[in-house]
């Protein structure tokens, strides 16, 4: 049984993921040495995301809650994060939901950026790890081999590598209409993820030049020294942001990091320097969830740009890329399934075939020692044979397929004894 305990942007915090990677590898080699139902595991740790994929021996009648613990405490003893710091911050997937999960991962659709592709490349890199570490087992080589022709055909028949630049373009010329002069604009950018640094790269291409980061995560200082632009420290950030003319969100929190408290300057407060004047501040929210409180729009000379305004004003083909993207990635998994449902039974189909052959050629025998010259009946009983054989072969492939691998090998072992051999893993592994 396959199974993936996974902590992202979308469950914990940045805080806690990067506690997690810091010894992302001796997780799997954690799990592999002291967990005996454990066959395999490979660790895929990012910025972004800590998920352990696991392959756990289904015949030691282990679930996934018993899974899941192990890769806790593995996760607990090579990191020292203690698993009661995770509860609340990771998911699990199992079974047939793990291959939609990786390969939607791999593709970019998981990303903070829709599409990004650096992913693909760790996706790669996790795999390789494993196998250097001696961790990795058939099936997981199979699941990660097709989760990069996954993510290689989202990119060549969709536009979902090119989503994340074109929202924030689109957001940016919607801006045009109220910006004469880019390079006169004081801005401020929220947020220092994949979003910000392709943000901060189009505004510059437009001619921005004044331009502050303030991150609630307190990654501005080290965002700003790599981008040669200026940290907001906390202390600064709503008189900042109420002396912005443009500000731009693009963080991955899940409540509001600007609302009309921070918009507001304090009563008295002298607008030296505050290039906004009397003209109107434009904030852009390309945050999901939204990271600008809708009161903001309320505000006298604010005006409000969102993600729902902009698709609305502007649908792309680059903006609908990511249900295509999902369309073939669920077609993708839904082959992973079907290829490893007919491998699961094809060690019984063997059996039952090479024993059935075994009586013909038995049979064959006798027929030539009773003087079958002409081959006649050698010829009707290989066909009967070959008719006896269709429907149970065409049958076990359906079983398979809907997850019932186990009910033919029963059968075939009760009505002829038959116990099928375990393929070696190396052959498994190069079928992949």
């Amino acid at each position: 049984m396959l199974l993936c305990v996974t902590a992202s942007h979308k469950t914990a915090s940045f805080e806690l993921l990067e506690r997690l990677s810091r010894t992302p590898d001796d997780v799997a080699t954690t799990l592999v040495g002291t967990t005996p139902c454990v066959q395999g595991a490979v660790v895929l740790a990012t910025c972004n995301r800590f998920e352990a994929y696991v392959e756990i021996d289904e015949s030691a009648s282990v679930d996934a809650a018993a899974g899941t613990g192990a890769v806790l405490e593995a996760v607990e003893a090579a990191t020292g994060v203690p698993a009661s710091d995770l509860d609340g911050a990771y998911a699990v997937h199992s079974g047939r939901r793990v291959a939609e999960h990786l390969f939607s991962v791999a593709s970019g659709l998981e990303s903070v950026v829709s599409g990004e592709g650096e992913i693909a490349g760790q996706v790669r890199r996790a795999l390789t790890a494993a196998r250097k570490e001696g961790t990795t087992s058939p099936e997981l080589e199979r699941l990660f081999q097709r989760a990069s022709q996954a993510q290689r055909k989202v990119k060549n028949v969709t536009a979902l590598s090119r989503a994340g630049r074109s929202l924030v373009r689109l957001a940016l010329e919607l801006a045009d209409s109220r910006i004469a002069d880019w390079s006169a604009e004081r801005v401020l950018l929220v947020g220092t993820g994949a979003y910000a640094a392709v943000t901060l790269a189009t505004l510059r291409e437009r001619g921005a030049q004044d331009i502050s980061v303030y991150s609630p995560s307190g990654r501005a200082k080290v965002f700003a020294a790599k981008h040669g632009i200026r940290a907001v420290p906390a202390d600064a950030y709503a008189a900042t942001a109420a002396r912005s003319s443009l500000l731009i969100t693009c963080t991955s929190s899940a409540e509001p990091v600007l609302g009309p408290e921070q918009l507001q300057r304090p009563t008295g407060e002298a607008a030296i320097g505050c290039p906004v004047g009397a003209h109107s501040q434009l904030v852009i929210d390309l945050g999901m969830p939204r990271n600008v409180d809708p009161a903001v729009a309320t505000l006298e000379g604010v005006a409000l740009l969102d993600l729902e305004t902009i698709r609305l004003h502007a649908p792309l083909e680059e903006l609908q890329a990511t249900d295509a993207a999902r369309s073939v990635v669920r077609e993708a998994a839904s082959a992973f399934h079907l290829v490893g449902a007919r491998q699961s039974v094809t060690p019984s189909v063997v059996a039952l075939r090479s024993h059935i052959f075994s009586l013909l050629e038995t049979e064959i025998d006798r027929a030539r020692a009773r003087g079958d010259e002409d081959g006649k009946v050698e010829q009707a009983l290989r066909h009967l044979v070959g008719v006896l054989l269709h429907t149970p072969t065409v049958r076990a492939h359906e079983l398979a397929a809907a997850g019932r691998a186990d009910e033919f090998t029963a059968a075939i072992g009760t009505l002829y004894g038959i116990e099928p051999e375990a393929p070696a893993a190396d052959a498994a592994s190069a079928s992949a």
